[in-house]
């Protein structure tokens, strides 16, 4: 087994260095063949501590592009394109990867053919955002298999699926064209994984392939990353399948728990979040 690790990175240099030394403790570290970091310039010292690494790391290869040449959805799909590793794996530069089986318990199933891509439990470290209730929601404690029948129940949620810490076989992203050549503005992950559902294969999301992975947004950045999701979800329409469940289901997740655990930082931030979210995709999908 080989396996290609791929990162973009941005502006990166608190997070290189302790993220690497992870990443070299893996159990599955001996199967890695190459980490391949893509460096879109920006202020700080990213490249000088990636080629700093590079000396005494031959696995690990770089690239830089312009601010301007960056996509979410291109810059991962040339990488991929030009890896030979039977097995792609894409993180983002921000994850903590705090165990040392992360990325056996990510690829393993890839590899005794339960599903030909999977991605990792992510959790939020910090109490005080809407994310980390999000977080428990959307990574729940038990592993799934996701396959074309589940549509009909589980709706677009079939298609949910995190390049924040992913696997994928690299002969059947090629084989699906990776994202088509498109520009995506957002959700790249949720396309590819549209893509393997429809195709007939099978996605597992591997809750003890676990990583930490925290944000806490404003209502600005909530408001133009749902305006950036409903833009994706107008520009491919055939993603965006009706689930039989009722819906909102997550938000009364998070007001519920929120309210049970006392935590009156987020009940006072859930309101606003909810409607930054709402009027933000409602926008996207109107652009």
């Amino acid at each position: 087994m080989t396996i290609d690790i791929i990162c973009p990175l941005y502006n990166a240099e608190i997070y290189i260095e302790k993220q690497l030394h992870q990443i070299e403790n893996q159990t599955f570290y001996k199967f890695v063949r190459n980490i391949r970091y893509i460096i879109t310039k920006g202020k700080d010292k990213t490249a000088d501590i990636v080629r700093k690494l590079q000396s005494n790391n031959n696995k690990i290869l770089y690239r830089e592009i312009e601010i301007k040449d960056f996509s979410h959805s291109l810059t991962r799909e040339k990488e991929a394109f030009e890896s030979d590793a039977e097995i792609i794996v894409f993180i983002t530069q921000d994850v903590l990867i705090y165990k040392e089986n992360w990325l056996e318990k990510l690829v393993s199933p890839i590899e005794a053919n339960e599903a030909v891509a999977t991605y990792s439990r992510q959790l939020c470290n910090d109490k005080k955002t809407i994310e980390f209730y999000t977080r428990q929601k959307n990574y729940p404690t038990d592993s799934i298999i996701k396959a074309r029948e589940d549509i009909s129940t589980m709706g677009i949620n079939t298609f949910f699926y995190s390049d924040a810490s992913s696997a994928i076989k690299n002969d059947i992203f090629k084989k699906l064209n990776g994202y088509d050549k498109k520009n995506l503005p957002t959700n790249e992950d949720m396309y590819i994984a549209y893509k393997i559902i429809n195709n007939g294969y099978k996605i597992k999301y591997c809750a003890d392939s676990e990583v930490i992975h925290s944000h806490d947004f404003s209502f600005k950045e909530t408001f133009d990353r749902y305006k950036a999701y409903g833009e994706f979800l107008k520009q491919e329409q055939q993603i965006n399948v009706k689930s039989t469940k009722a819906g909102g289901g997550l938000a009364k997740y998070i007001l519920k728990q929120a309210i049970k655990d006392k935590n009156v930082i987020v009940i006072f931030k859930f309101l606003p979040d909810m409607i930054a979210r709402f009027i933000g995709m409602k926008v996207g999908m109107k652009k």
